[in-house]
């Protein structure tokens, strides 16, 4: 009879291309959630145990499996039956989506489906991150920056200069904005953090796109304000998460 590792290879040799990204997205949203709740809060990310936000519980593994722990338990802890916040399922579920988004829409597999996989889930907690508090984490942003540079270098090494004169106009160009809106307005209105941000979308999709990243976030977050009538001279609008999507959007289809 074969071998176990024959039978884990013969059953992956049969997968799809994209069966990979899918099977590891919810627990990639899992550990997004887990940044999203504790990088704010300055809490241990690699050693800190999971325990119930209620009675402080700690969980086990059969209460962490991804959508099916919460499915399985109606959204309750075993142990005080309190709530569970759904949050958990939708970072989760949005993940999942990330990934199917990514293989349906980039038509790309290997490598470039993982690159774009990574990219869109650490946009995704970078963007729930700053909806939350307003904060865009250097832990995230910095790195992403240096993998659009390793990506390119790795597999599009035609792309390296431009992609390495995005990262900087990015930044550059973010920040003066920045400076020119504090001069005529007396007051912050955009945050380095978006800056960064910006510098990581360039690092990715290269210079000459990022009018592209500009428009596409500028047009979803106005038509966000729009919606929840918050067009005024002191709404606060995060636009982290409006930058993200603008950079998400580029990478999949310009």
């Amino acid at each position: 009879m074969p071998d176990t590792v024959e039978l884990i290879n013969a059953w992956a040799a049969g997968m799809p291309g994209w069966a990979p990204q899918i099977i590891c997205a919810p627990f990639i949203g899992s550990f997004a959630g887990v940044l999203i709740r504790r990088l704010p809060a300055g809490r241990d990310v690699a050693w800190g145990r999971s325990a119930c936000e209620a009675c402080g519980h700690t969980l086990g593994l059969s209460d962490l499996v991804p959508i099916a722990s919460f499915a399985a338990l109606h959204g309750k802890c075993r142990f005080c039956t309190a709530p569970i916040a759904p949050a958990h399922l939708w970072v989760e579920l949005s993940a999942l989506g990330i990934a199917i988004w990514a293989a349906a829409g980039g038509g790309e597999r290997g490598a470039l489906l993982w690159a774009g996989c990574a990219l869109g889930w650490t946009l995704l907690t970078l963007g729930w991150i700053d909806a939350l508090c307003q904060r865009l984490p250097d832990i995230l942003t910095l790195p992403l920056i240096l993998a659009g540079l390793a990506e390119a270098l790795l597999l599009e090494p035609d792309a390296v200069t431009s992609r390495a004169l995005g990262a900087a106009i990015g930044y550059a160009g973010f920040r003066l904005l920045a400076l020119a809106y504090r001069r005529l307005r007396g007051q912050e209105g955009l945050g380095q953090g978006d800056a960064k941000l910006l510098a990581a979308g360039g690092a990715w999709v290269g210079a000459w796109l990022l009018p592209d990243i500009m428009l596409a976030a500028a047009t979803t977050a106005l038509v966000f304000a729009l919606r929840q009538g918050r067009i005024d001279r002191t709404a606060r609008v995060a636009f982290g998460p409006f930058l993200g999507a603008g950079i998400w959007l580029v990478w999949l289809y310009v």
